[in-house]
């Protein structure tokens, strides 16, 4: 995963700098020193301190970064979140990326934020989905995370989720999950089973052929949640998905559900407004 992150820095780097940053190469001389500080521009949950810290590092490792405000916390217009000193040459060139990352990093953990606090009370948790922008997945998770979110799998490889497209071509649901325990006994794999059911038809099969961890109740009204809740009675995590926007999920936690999972903490969120100025 470290890996990954290095080289999404590296690709983004190539991306934006290609042959030279030539405005700055032109008009800044290589010994001018400066400091840069990032200012909040609208209220907010700021993230992607860590990872700004990294860009700026991966770049030039004489970078001194002072951080005032740490990823997690809750941020308004005006404040200061870090300074960073060095080059001009190397602040010039890495402010965009840096700004890039954070702003949507503190976007997601914004949003993210308002969720969790419209949980407050009951035991249920909002988790992210695989719902993210490509590449920068593990940024977009660690975002949702500093919002006080839960990761649910980072990706196909950390979980098995049978989802309704795994159950018809596998042909219903024990097979699907006949299938998923062979497998992992096969090649001695410990990861947790997921399945998703889409009526009480499919919930009752789960439920009979047992040898899950979670139960994924897909697109099913806040009554139907609350009445498979009881049918499952503890046996195994339960999470809703589907269709379940801001105004309908204190509903959906009221049901008892462990999990609630929303795709757009990460798939359509606004950036947090922020800037890197000069000194």
């Amino acid at each position: 995963m470290d890996q990954l992150i290095s080289e999404l820095i590296e690709l983004a780097f190539a991306e934006d700098i290609g042959d030279g940053d030539h405005t700055t190469l032109c008009c800044i001389p290589s010994t001018a020193r400066g400091k840069s500080r990032l200012i909040i521009k609208e209220d907010g949950v700021i993230a992607g301190v860590e990872m700004a810290k990294r860009i700026f590092y991966h770049f030039d490792p004489d970078l001194k970064v002072d951080v005032f405000i740490q990823d997690g916390s809750e941020v308004k217009k005006g404040d200061i979140v870090f300074t960073v000193e060095g080059k001009v040459q190397s602040l010039l060139q890495t402010e965009r990326l840096a700004l890039n990352v954070m702003q949507r990093m503190s976007g997601i953990a914004t949003v993210t934020r308002k969720y969790v606090k419209a949980l407050e009370g009951t035991h249920t948790k909002v988790l992210d989905t695989r719902k993210t922008t490509p590449g920068m997945r593990l940024m977009e998770k660690e975002a949702v995370k500093a919002g006080g979110g839960v990761n649910h799998r980072i990706g196909l490889f950390d979980m098995i989720l049978l989802k309704d497209n795994h159950v018809d071509f596998a042909g219903g649901i024990e097979q699907a999950i006949t299938r998923a325990r062979h497998y992992l006994k096969e090649k001695g794999k410990n990861l947790r089973i997921e399945i998703e059911v889409r009526n009480f038809d499919e919930l009752a099969q789960a439920l009979d052929t047992g040898g899950i961890d979670r139960i994924m109740l897909d697109n099913f009204s806040v009554e139907d949640t609350r009445e498979a809740v009881r049918r499952i009675n503890g046996r195994y995590e339960t999470e809703s998905s589907g269709g379940i926007t801001f105004d309908t999920l204190r509903a959906y936690a009221e049901t008892g559900v462990d999990y609630i999972s929303v795709g757009a903490l990460t798939h359509s969120v606004k950036s947090l407004d922020m800037s890197l100025k000069a000194v």
